[in-house]
Formats: C-alpha cells, sequence, structure tokens
C-alpha cells in the first residue's frame, strides 16, 4: 500500500458522524491536490475491507455522485440517519457539513465501522 493510500484511508476513517468530505479535499488533506479520482478508485476498491464509511464522501458540489440509483439513495439515506440535510436539489451546505481534518491531522483508528455502512458494490 502507498503512503497516499495509507493516508486516504485514515482521513477517511476519521470523518465523524453528521459531516461529510469531498474527493478533492481527502486528496488535499492527504498531500495529493490533483489526487480525488485517486481517492475515488480507493474508495471504490477499499470501502469493504477496510469498512470505510464510503456515505460520507461527495463531490465538490456537495452532491452524491453514486449514479446507480439504489446506491444514490442508500448514501443519502445513510447521511439523512446521522443528521446531514440535503436542499431540495440534493446539494449538501458544505459551509455546515464539510469536515477540515486539519493541516497536519494524527488520526487514530476511529469508531468501530459497523457491518450496515458497507457499501453496495462488490
Amino acid at each position: 500500500m502507498t503512503p497516499f493510500t495509507a493516508r486516504v484511508i485514515s482521513i477517511i476513517q476519521s470523518i465523524p458522524e453528521g459531516y461529510v468530505m469531498t474527493y478533492g479535499g481527502i486528496a488535499r488533506a492527504a498531500g495529493s491536490p490533483r489526487g480525488a479520482r485517486q481517492v475515488v478508485r480507493i474508495l471504490h476498491s477499499m470501502s469493504r475491507k477496510y469498512k470505510l464509511p464510503w456515505h460520507r464522501v461527495v463531490n465538490v458540489k456537495g452532491m452524491i455522485s453514486l449514479t446507480d440509483d439504489e446506491s444514490g439513495t442508500l448514501q443519502q439515506l445513510y447521511l439523512l440517519g446521522e443528521g446531514v440535510v440535503f436542499d431540495g436539489r440534493g446539494v449538501i451546505d458544505l459551509g455546515r457539513y464539510q469536515y477540515d481534518p486539519g493541516p497536519d491531522p494524527e488520526f487514530g483508528p476511529g469508531p468501530e465501522p459497523q457491518d450496515h455502512l458497507l457499501p453496495p458494490f462488490e
């Protein structure tokens, strides 16, 4: 595993319940400002193995990026269940709900992952 991948996993694990991060925000925090697509690949391939809270990652517009209706609906339901509010267009107010891990965070293991939050793919 590359250091970038390990950092991305740690950052995603650190996103608290009721908050979101963008793909680009995770990439910047992990040290690669242009690595948003790598974050997507890491989420897709490692969410199940590392029990990542995949549903807390959205696009830069504050919207769910999943195109599969079932997965997108599931992500929205998980976020709503954590208290994240969507406007009438399906947009999350990033000013209110975006998590900022800080410039040089010390990431711990985070809370124990819950199996019902596993992604619907793979």
